[in-house]
């Protein structure tokens, strides 16, 4: 914008006139920004961070089926050992 055109807009509206102009436009072109950056970037980035949860659920309840499984093996094992001990 021209300088010269801004002296001139101030010396006719006066400063306060052109500031709350120009803070409106500031306004204005961050809400348009946000509306068509922002918030379509933000929904891909939830429907990605739903993907991610949903994984980490699934790799729990791995984790926890491998613990008992080998809970399992590990008691069968030692009441197993049990048996083949001697007996003196």
């Amino acid at each position: 914008m021209d300088p010269n055109l801004v002296a001139e807009l101030v010396k006719q509206y006066g400063f306060p006139i052109v500031a709350a102009v120009g803070m409106g436009y500031f306004v204005w072109f961050i809400y348009k920004f946000v509306t068509d950056k922002l918030m379509p970037l933000i929904g891909e980035t939830n429907v990605i961070l739903i993907a991610l949860i949903d994984r980490i659920r699934m790799l729990d309840n791995d984790l926890i089926r491998l613990n008992q499984k080998v809970s399992v093996v590990l008691q069968i094992k030692e009441d197993h050992s049990d048996d083949i001990k001697p007996k003196d």
